[in-house]
């Protein structure tokens, strides 16, 4: 008990301590302000007839105890707007040390519908949403952000602990926001710029200023570079340089190699190259069961332990003096009503 008291007064502070100097103003109105005058006649009362004991002596009473309850009702009103609390620390949040930016292709072909989920024949994007949020939300600990890419890229989610809004990020993808062709260097140099140490806004580095034990992007296509203004072998080699792993993800059935003039067909080549270049691993996915246990190899990917900043606990204590403040009106109110 005394370390949780001490922990309490150590902890305990106000919103808005200044309002604090409101607290007086009652006492100098009362003192600066003219006094109202009584307008019309006034029935004087004998002395003789007002005693100690009589009629003067209930009203003086009478009168200490409204004043009594005015400064009570007014001192909890200011210190319930002041807005007392205590802030505890609490334990440090579990974290891994990872950080993994998801890339994902947001081309038109991956309206394809060549995937089943549920018995359903349904489109590439699809099955990528279902099977990629669900490995987002299983990333707790680290810090996922979201590039998706087509004719340009974009950030759709900056590094976060907030895994469930990357998710939902994820799910809310639609075809055509950014073009309909595929830049995959693009989509992997903002990916890295995210990552990168260096970068002035500091994105990448942990929360202590520290950078990752682990850095890595997920990198998902269905085709083949044509957009953009990078090379995907520029963009690999610029992450080895910055010790960023690339695991890449060849989505579709059929690969350019062996194409035979098809169209929306993945440059497996390319995207296995990017994975080795950057000392990553490349997967090759055709179906959704595929895709599940290449999310589920990714799922095990081993970094640095590291401890995100100890979360403050703060608990709010305006309700005391505020439900003190309610008592002295109450008690206000039912004076007058009897009187």
């Amino acid at each position: 008990m005394p370390g949780s008291l001490a922990a309490f007064v150590t902890g305990f502070d106000l919103a808005l301590p200044w309002l604090w100097l409101l607290l007086p103003l009652p006492w100098l109105a009362a003192r600066l302000l003219p006094r109202e005058r009584m307008e019309g006649g006034a029935l004087r009362v004998p002395g003789t007839l007002v005693t100690s004991t009589g009629t003067g002596g209930a009203v003086a009473g009478r009168g200490r105890r409204r004043a009594v309850l005015l400064w009570g009702l007014w001192i909890g009103l200011v210190a319930a707007l002041s807005g007392p609390r205590v802030i505890l620390p609490g334990h440090a949040l579990p974290a891994s040390g990872r950080e993994i930016m998801i890339a994902m292709d947001l081309s038109g072909s991956m309206e394809r519908r060549d995937f089943a989920l549920d018995g359903e024949t349904v489109s590439r994007l699809a099955a990528v949403k279902r099977v990629g949020a669900d490995f987002i939300r299983r990333r707790a600990g680290d810090r996922i952000g979201l590039v998706i890419f087509a004719d340009q890229a974009y950030a759709a989610a900056g590094l976060t602990f907030d895994t469930a809004s990357v998710a939902r990020a994820l799910e809310e993808a639609t075809i055509g926001i950014t073009g309909r062709s595929t830049g995959i260097g693009d989509g992997l140099g903002l990916a890295l710029r995210r990552l990168d140490p260096r970068d002035a806004r500091g994105d990448s580095s942990s929360p202590e200023g520290r950078p990752a034990a682990t850095r890595a992007v997920v990198l998902l296509s269905d085709g083949a570079n044509n957009a953009g203004q990078t090379t995907p072998k520029d963009v690999a080699d610029l992450a080895r340089e910055i010790g960023v792993k690339v695991y890449t993800i060849a989505l579709g059935p059929r690969d350019l190699a062996d194409a035979n003039g098809e169209q929306d067909v993945v440059d497996t080549e390319t995207l296995r190259a990017m994975a080795e270049t950057s000392g990553g691993r490349f997967f090759r996915v055709k179906t959704t069961d595929d895709l599940v246990a290449v999310a589920n190899a990714i799922d095990s990917l081993v970094g640095g332990q590291a401890d995100a900043p100890p979360l403050p606990l703060r608990r709010d204590l305006w309700i005391w003096p505020g439900a003190l403040a309610l008592a002295f009106a109450v008690a206000l109110l039912a004076g007058r009503t009897s009187a």
